[in-house]
């Protein structure tokens, strides 16, 4: 089966007559986003890079460069003749079928033959996918289209339906950093990354409100008046396209590369394969025969600085010190392997070459031959990275818990179970879905649990067969294809995990100052923001000190703002504890209707000794039955020292209905087991 692109209607609102694309803002008008450009530029000359993500502020032109792209590349030349190419935005809640395409129902039902209905992909070929926010789409959806930019074709085996077709494009995503960032494997896999921000040089935002300004007056004559520098760039890279497979990439340009992602230590080998493809692309764009160093330095400025991101709440970027340093050390390597090569192209000694050699055996060393002699297949020929894990497919989604054997020790040296390790824990029953992966939830997009009359979320093949069986008399079959019927469709109820919002009330009193108990609250807050950030929570933070409660950190998406604001924690004073608690319930409340599909969590790390106010002790423990009243699902973080202990924090547990956990049972060895014990354990299980 096969589907002419030609008949994939585009989005009314991605693509539009050669008119209309000519209104829009023109490329050459943008000023002060000269990297962004380029970026853009490289990735239409050599696709294969793998796209461009954008990180900014808003407000910084990101979407008007992004859309005044696509007028710059070639025209698409189908059954139907020349088109221009295709802006192709695919928005935040697009589901897989919209996506990567199905069956067509209309067609099955009207004409009983199986049929493939395109997606977006099929019309973003030879064009430009745009997703804006693509931090908030969900992770499995980002998969979908890094394996297909990378791969230049879909791949579709679903419903019944096997189906390929090209999907070369330019993927380009856009995203503000303060509303949450991609996990470091989905930073990997885009080609280049480029962080903008509005210029601080006065003439330069008077030009860039100037241009706005005249563009809003005369759409049409200001398109006009840039249509001859945007012809010139389009000329440019359909040159740069036509010649980029005949630069050189020489072995002196390809040991700097090599040399230069060694420097930086980045995982795997697709920074390399990238630097290659980019410094290749900005060769072919400049006009030149062969790639240079200062097209590697380009190349490293725009596919290595999210590439250095280790940690999750590691600030990426690479300094131009750094790269000036790594440049040299590269440069001194080319030079080392240029003197190597000409020591051994020099007079050769009497030795008979042609006699066998004592030590064959070393030499043979760096050969591909296995243990036992065969030679093994390079699996990194196609794809050097190889498949990046899926958080998914991590220990502690399976029923029983993460698997048992000894900690991995992290990059730093530390045990990770010191670092990184945190119990999970989740809302009782089934959520709606917020995309994430921590909570049970009915979603578009995890297993198929059973029939339902809702066909958003796929076809129930079985469902569908079952609900229209008892009617095949009744509608004359009597043999041959079976007779369906619009009411008999049954779609697909998945479940699969959503995200949280998790709301962090942080004891910061007197009692909690003394600097090991800080270090290992600190240290605590860190391994659970962490967790947070791998199943793709929302964040709050309340600090209780002095007089009152604090927000420090209203719900966001951004959990790596959290550790920053954190980072400078003052303690000292009383402990208003009850204080905290009602403001984490109004911030509670408050989210349940802003944001009513995020079921709400409370993580309370304390000593329980409330101090604030008239009987603290009691009116802590009042406020906690509120909470408890309201269904909050908590979890106490007892954070209480010494050879005398009150367990003050065990009877707020015991009044949250929450779970609970001592503090160096939160950073120790024996994490693993309390995230097995807590899994089958409801609220208030551990308080005792």
């Amino acid at each position: 089966m096969s589907v002419s692109h030609a008949e994939i209607a585009p989005p009314s609102h991605s693509a539009g007559s050669r008119a209309d694309l000519e209104t829009g803002f023109p490329f050459s008008a943008v000023v002060g986003q000269e990297q962004l450009q380029l970026a853009l530029i490289l990735c239409a000359v050599h696709p294969g890079i793998g796209g461009v993500l954008v990180r900014g502020e808003k407000g910084t032109a990101k979407s008007t460069v992004v859309r005044a792209l696509a007028q710059l590349l070639p025209p698409v030349v189908d059954e139907t003749g020349a088109r221009p190419a295709r802006l192709v935005e695919l928005p935040v809640g697009a589901t897989e079928d919209r996506v990567v395409g199905s069956l067509d129902l209309e067609r099955v039902l009207r004409d009983g033959e199986q049929a493939f209905r395109p997606g977006l992909l099929a019309a973003a070929h030879h064009g430009v996918l745009y997703v804006d926010e693509v931090n908030l789409l969900h992770d499995h959806l980002v998969d979908v289209l890094l394996d297909a930019a990378a791969m230049g074709r879909v791949h579709i085996e679903r419903d019944g339906v096997s189906h390929s077709h090209p999907a070369r494009f330019v993927l380009v995503g856009t995203m503000n950093p303060e509303e949450g960032e991609l996990r470091p494997q989905l930073l990997d896999r885009f080609g280049l990354t480029v962080d903008v921000v509005a210029s601080r040089d006065v003439d330069t935002r008077m030009a860039v409100v100037r241009r706005r300004l005249d563009y809003e007056a005369d759409p049409a004559g200001f398109a006009a008046s840039y249509a001859g520098a945007d012809r010139a760039v389009a000329d440019r890279v359909l040159t740069a396209r036509d010649r980029v497979a005949r630069i050189a990439l020489d072995d002196a340009e390809l040991r700097r590369i090599a040399a230069l992602c060694a420097s930086f230590d980045v995982d795997g080998m697709r920074a390399d394969l990238v630097v290659a493809r980019t410094a290749t692309a900005y060769a072919a764009w400049r006009g030149g025969d062969a790639v240079t160093e200062e097209d590697v330095r380009v190349a490293a400025e725009l596919a290595l600085p999210h590439r250095r991101r280790r940690d999750p709440f590691d600030e990426p970027g690479i300094t131009e010190d750094q790269l000036d340093d790594a440049m040299r050390d590269a440069a001194a390597e080319v030079d080392r392997a240029d003197e190597e090569q000409a020591e051994d192209a020099g007079p050769r000694d009497n030795r008979d070459d042609t006699a066998p050699r004592e030590d064959s055996a070393a030499d043979d060393s760096g050969s591909d031959d296995g243990p036992d002699g065969t030679r093994e297949q390079n699996s990194a020929e196609d794809d050097p990275a190889g498949p990046d894990p899926d958080p998914d497919d991590d220990p502690d989604s399976s029923p029983d818990g993460p698997r048992g054997g000894k900690s991995r020790e992290n990059r730093a040296g530390t045990p990770a179970s010191t670092t990184a390790a945190a119990p999970r824990w989740e809302v009782p029953g089934v959520g709606e879905g917020a995309p994430g992966r921590r909570s049970r939830a009915e979603t578009r997009h995890g297993r198929m649990v059973r029939p339902s009359t809702d066909t958003s979320a796929g076809l129930h093949l079985l469902g569908t067969i079952f609900a229209a069986a008892p009617h095949q008399h009744r509608r004359g079959r009597v043999d041959g294809p079976l007779a369906l019927a619009a009411e008999d469709l049954r779609g697909a109820y998945r479940e699969g995990r959503e995200g949280n919002v998790i709301v962090f009330v942080v004891d910061a009193s007197g009692s909690m100052a003394a600097r090991d108990r800080l270090s290992a609250v600190t240290g605590a807050i860190v391994a659970l923001l962490r967790d947070a950030y791998q199943r793709r929570d929302k964040v709050a933070v309340i600090t209780v000190r002095g007089a009152e409660a604090e927000l420090v950190l209203p719900p966001t998406s951004s959990v790596d703002i959290a550790v920053r604001r954190l980072s400078g924690l003052r303690t000292g004073g009383k402990t208003p504890l009850a204080a905290g608690l009602l403001k984490a319930r109004e911030v509670v409340h408050r989210e349940r209707v802003r944001d009513p599909r995020r079921r709400p969590m409370l993580v309370l790390l304390t000593d329980g000794r409330a101090t604030g106010g008239v009987d603290p002790v009691p009116r802590a423990r009042a406020a906690a039955s509120l909470l408890a009243s309201d269904a909050v699902t908590a979890m106490v973080v007892d954070c209480e020292r010494g050879m005398v202990r009150l367990g003050l924090a065990a009877d707020l547990a015991r009044d949250l209905r929450a779970g609970y956990v001592r503090l160096a049972e939160l950073t120790g060895d024996s994490v693993a087991d309390i995230v097995r014990a807590g899994r089958g354990a409801g609220p208030g299980a551990r308080a005792a």
